[in-house]
């Protein structure tokens, strides 16, 4: 399958109906509890075309919604899933986090990767994945080696849509999260902010709400497989919902 590469003039926001009239969309979202996962969710919940969002994680969510559905599940033993229109991939940690590189990818790879056969199985044909810039199978580097790996892993499964977000350095409030902040993400907003215009678009450090809402147009339209690259993500996530 050819890979549709899109740039910024493109990404164009889903059609939806601003009235909620009929059934509604359903959709599964693994991984709502890290920035960019906790974004999409806010996305779909403030999205009147969505009827239900189903969460699966490892713990219960500390969001409450008449439209949320939380499921706490086992990422090595996923229940039989229902049919979603569409499913979006935002599971990740770090290798400090994890704890060794085998701990990491068995949630990089291995949960999402499960989540994926799982719900293409009960009959899902429409996939966002939270990557990494710099994805790539034949990678030196671990991280993007896994990365990389799992875009290829999931581009052999039968989906009707494949959006892949590429995103540079994320920024965000962890502290929402209940995360601490990363030293490295102070440093590369600070760098990017001040350095912006001598810096390439992919390069600089992107909001975690842009790459949310950048996946959240592409999703529910796109044919065959997309990769966002972070340039044309940037700016996305202005008019992104919140929770009331």
């Amino acid at each position: 399958m050819v890979d549709k590469i899109i740039r910024a003039t493109s990404i164009r926001p889903a059609a939806s109906d601003a009235n909620g009239n009929g059934p509604g969309r359903t959709v599964a979202l693994a991984g709502a509890t890290g920035l960019v996962g906790r974004e999409i969710l806010l996305g779909l919940l403030a999205d009147n075309s969505v009827a239900s969002v189903h969460s699966l994680g490892r713990r219960p969510l500390d969001v409450q919604h008449p439209k949320l559905v939380s499921h706490v599940v086992d990422f090595t033993a996923l229940p039989t899933l229902q049919a979603f229109d569409e499913t979006y991939l935002a599971l990740g940690t770090t290798i400090k986090i994890a704890g060794s590189q085998a701990a990491f990818r068995a949630v990089d790879f291995d949960a999402n990767l499960a989540v994926a056969r799982a719900i293409l199985a009960a009959g899902c044909r429409r996939l966002g994945l939270v990557s990494a810039m710099g994805a790539d199978a034949q990678s030196s580097v671990f991280y993007n080696r896994v990365k990389g790996e799992l875009e290829q892993a999931l581009a052999t499964l039968d989906f009707e849509a494949l959006v892949i977000a590429r995103p540079s350095l994320l920024i965000g409030d962890r502290n929402v999260l209940g995360q601490p902040s990363r030293a490295g993400e102070t440093i590369g907003k600070y760098v990017s902010t001040m350095l912006r215009p001598l810096i390439p678009s992919n390069f600089r450090a992107i909001a975690a709400i842009d790459v949310a809402q950048a996946l959240l147009a592409r999703v529910p339209v796109a044919q065959g497989r997309e990769v966002l690259l972070s340039g044309a993500m940037q700016g996305k996530g202005s008019h992104a919902g919140k929770l009331r």
